[in-house]
């Protein structure tokens, strides 16, 4: 299966190269590249999968039917419940009757990317057809869809070739932007600020950035096949490790196996990356010294991952797109108790194994514990460089602990062994957890639109920016109105 997986994947690079160079936006109608995408996504899940890729195409067509008959004001949540439910089902079914523990046919990986989907866009549509302009948020606004998709558009947006095997999750309107081939305007106030220029922006070429990713694969890859397997993550449960190790000891290893067992997302993630940009897809602009940036839709950022100084920051980092997707769809969304919320949301979509409830309930309270943390001590120690200095040395060795704690049972999947692990730490970060939310007082939530920024999510304010630039190079309105709202929308997320 992982053999079947980087062939696809290698043929999807192979084939993203030929869609930019031969089927591009100014040599080919959307309809071609919609259908062209289509076929090679289906294609490819079915070479890679079997006849499992069919539940794609049954997920997706399912919800495209709940979109047109229910109609806007509920849809969205019909489609949440069907689209997780279907999900849900296909994962039982995958864990408990066929192979517990396996990954050879994990066909629900693909599905877990167009349940975000299939989510995303709905509760994008009811945004944009049903909800006043004045009750969303500034993201809310910007990724607002207006106008029904056809059949074609939203097999495509689910099913393409790019994003089928891996993701990562994208928004509709940067999709449909993207195979439709339209540049945008975008008003900057010159210094002066009384006069904008308008200009528009071109697609430069992405050799250099999937070059560059695709060096980080190899690299990934080679640590993945030479170091993971002499650090297996199981043996921090081993009786005569676990008897004979000292504390210190045991720790350097639960954070090095722990980090062993990470490029193989590196290399999975930053090849799908690789692929849409290949495809002349994930454009964000120019930063501000006229530097490219391909990272409109990439999904984690490796030096900010190992060297986070906080829980937080390593959220930030880790699995962007999943972490906005459950932003958007729970988080701002939740009118009680949105960080635990969220946290089973992101369970639920994980899987079914008990080892991914574990971790998650565990990293509530991490999360809660380091953001009273933060909130309380932090800015003792910013004053100085030198205690700076001294506290973020303190704090990235704290973050690795919790981490590597937090997500043991994510790899060993199983509630025994898991319980064997925290057992013989005695539970000692849970605990200290609930000493520090006893001792340390949390931000109480505010009522009304102040709730969001009083206690933030993981993921934070700064995703919260991300979402607005995320959208700074594509438009994808349908009338005058509506494209002077993006341009404005962008020019205020480009000022940010």
């Amino acid at each position: 299966m992982q053999v079947n997986f980087v062939v696809c994947q290698l043929f999807a690079l192979l084939a993203a190269v030929w869609f930019r160079t031969y089927l591009h936006s100014s040599k080919t109608s959307p309809f071609i590249r919609h259908v062209v995408a289509t076929l090679l996504g289906l294609y490819l899940a079915l070479f890679c999968f079997g006849w499992y890729a069919l539940h794609f195409v049954i997920q997706s067509g399912i919800s495209y039917y709940i979109m047109i008959i229910i109609g806007v004001e509920n849809m969205h949540k019909y489609c949440f419940v069907f689209a997780l439910g279907y999900l849900t089902v296909c994962q039982i079914t995958r864990v408990y009757i066929f192979d517990y523990g396996q990954y050879s046919a994990d066909f629900s990986g693909p599905m877990m990317i167009i349940t975000q989907k299939i989510t995303s866009l709905a509760f994008e549509i009811h945004d944009g057809m049903f909800r006043k302009n004045e009750d969303l948020t500034p993201s809310q606004r910007c990724l607002a869809v207006r106008r029904m998709p056809s059949l074609l558009e939203y097999l495509s947006y689910n099913c393409n070739f790019m994003g089928i095997l891996a993701g990562p999750l994208c928004s509709y309107k940067d999709y449909i932007t993207f195979i439709e081939g339209r540049s945008y305007q975008l008003q900057q106030s010159e210094a002066n600020g009384k006069e904008d220029t308008k200009y528009e922006q071109t697609d430069p070429s992405p050799n250099i950035a999937v070059a560059q990713k695709l060096l980080i694969c190899g690299l990934s890859l080679l640590f993945h096949m030479t170091i993971t397997k002499t650090l297996p993550v199981e043996y921090n449960i081993d009786d005569n490790f676990r008897a004979t190790a000292s504390w210190p000891v045991r720790f350097f290893y639960l954070y090095v196996s722990l980090m062993a067992a990470r490029p193989k997302y590196y290399f999975a993630w930053t090849l799908a990356d690789a692929i849409n940009n290949a495809a002349g897809f994930g454009f964000r602009g120019y930063d501000k010294n006229g530097v490219t940036r391909w990272d409109l839709i990439s999904n984690l950022r490796i030096q900010q991952i190992e060297f986070s100084t906080s829980f937080k920051m390593f959220l930030d980092n880790w699995n962007i797109q999943t972490a906005l997707w459950l932003k958007r769809v729970c988080y701002e969304r939740a009118t009680f108790s949105p960080t635990i919320q969220t946290f089973i949301l992101s369970a639920i979509w994980h899987g079914v194994y008990p080892g991914y409830y574990l971790t998650f309930l565990t990293g509530v309270l991490m999360t809660l514990a380091a953001r009273a943390i933060r909130n309380n001590i932090r800015h003792y120690f910013v004053q100085s460089p030198a205690v700076k200095l001294c506290y973020d040395i303190v704090t990235w060795m704290a973050t690795q602990a919790a981490i590597s704690y937090t997500v043991v049972p994510f790899v060993l999947l199983s509630v025994k062994p898991s319980l064997t692990f925290y057992s013989s730490c005695y539970f000692c970060l849970h605990i200290a957890s609930i000493l520090v939310l006893l001792v340390f007082p949390l931000k109480r939530t505010q009522k009304g639109s102040k709730k969001h920024e009083s206690v933030q999510p993981v993921w934070s304010r700064k995703l919260e920016e991300e979402s607005l630039l995320q959208k700074n190079n594509y438009s994808t309105t349908n009338n005058s109105f509506s494209q002077k709202q993006e341009i404005t929308c962008r020019y205020q997320a480009l000022k940010q």
